[in-house]
């Protein structure tokens, strides 16, 4: 089996892209092998986690249209027409079978040589709200999966189907205590844990240093900052008391502790991407959701979905100032993280992978 793969900017994108190609390597009969390659930009975000992944990545040139001055435009049509020349030829040497979408603009040009080779193309949406670019594909795919239900409404009903977000086969096998030993967090303290999206988020890094020391005494933080704003805050963590250092836990990055650092917490800080949709339920963990401004609606209406099932809290950007009052309170209130917590747990799907997986198989085989 030969699976092209593209979809790409940020790890909510490849994250489920790379969890699906995984769970069709797993629903293959004995004797099959997956062969995968990864269409998308070796500057963004997919480049290093597909090399993580081990799996092989051809460059497709592409850039964003949607919001742009004409120069920008002229020139991003054109890198995306090149774009289509370079998936035509990656497409065809690579013999693909089939082609999985998460979409993002680098995933537009793979989509149009797809379809020009007569590729099926199978279609997920990993937000709420479809972009520009998952309308489009859209139309040009054979199926379509969605990760919540108020989607379908905004996609081709005979061919969309709700499968959830696919997220790493790790979280379904983290658990609270070994998280916080691998951590090094006390296993009877409150756990507060911070992230931005997959570069970070600097507006919820500054409201954090802003307010370390009194969350300090709340409880213990696990912050996951990007690496653009590592360095000064391992300079304000260097200057903390001795007794609230050990108290606050910094990393850059984080991918293979990343779900055992979500268990491990009991309340979650951070932005609203994809990724939110599926990880949350997944480990159980109540949210403070402080959606990007920045994003067009989709941040907002994934922590919509959130909100609405009890599961988190929206928070806007511009209100951070209140955000030591709002994690306090809540960390005092163990009967409301219980509540949101178990509201979270309702909405995994701990099968998304392997459905959206079986839409492709049916795709190549058919």
């Amino acid at each position: 089996m030969r699976l092209a793969v593209c979809g790409g900017g940020t790890g909510g994108h490849v994250y489920p892209a790379l969890s699906i190609a995984a769970a069709a390597e797993r629903e293959l009969p004995p004797g099959e092998k997956l062969d995968a390659l990864y269409l998308g930009s070796q500057e963004g975000v997919e480049a290093e986690l597909v090399q993580q992944a081990d799996v092989p990545l051809r460059r497709v040139s592409s850039g964003p249209i949607r919001g742009r001055n004409p120069w920008e435009l002229a020139r991003n049509a054109a890198r995306m027409a090149v774009g289509v020349a370079q998936a035509r030829k990656a497409l065809s040497e690579f013999a693909a079978q089939a082609v999985l979408s998460t979409g993002g603009y680098t995933s537009f040009p793979v989509a149009l040589a797809a379809r020009s080779r007569k590729i099926p193309i199978a279609l997920y949406l990993p937000d709420v709200y479809p972009g520009w670019a998952i309308r489009a594909i859209a139309r040009l795919a054979r199926r379509i999966a969605v990760t919540a239900p108020e989607t379908l409404r905004k996609l081709p009903a005979d061919k969309t189907v709700v499968t959830g977000y696919p997220v790493r086969e790790e979280f379904w096998r983290v658990n609270r205590p070994e998280g916080r030993e691998r951590l090094g967090l006390d296993l009877e303290e409150k756990v507060l844990f911070v992230a931005g999206a997959s570069q970070g988020a600097h507006s919820i890094n500054k409201a954090v240093a802003d307010n370390l020391r009194s969350l300090l005494e709340l409880c213990e933080v696990v912050h996951v900052s990007g690496r653009a704003d590592e360095a000064w805050l391992t300079g304000l963590a260097e200057g903390l008391p001795a007794r609230l250092r050990p108290r606050y836990h910094l990393f850059g990055y984080l991918h293979e502790d990343f779900p055992w650092a979500m268990a491990a917490a009991d309340l979650a800080l951070c932005r609203a991407g994809a990724s939110v949709l599926g990880e949350l339920p997944a480990v159980g963990l109540p949210a403070v959701l402080v959606p990007y401004p920045y994003a067009g609606a989709h941040q907002r209406l994934n922590a919509r979905h959130l909100a609405d099932n009890g599961a988190a809290i929206i928070l806007k950007d511009r209100d951070l100032g209140s955000m030591l009052a709002l994690v306090g309170g809540l960390l005092h209130d163990s009967a409301r993280l219980d509540e949101m917590s178990q509201a979270s747990r309702r909405l995994a799907r701990p099968h998304a992978a392997r459905d959206v997986a079986r839409l492709i198989l049916e795709l190549a085989r058919s």
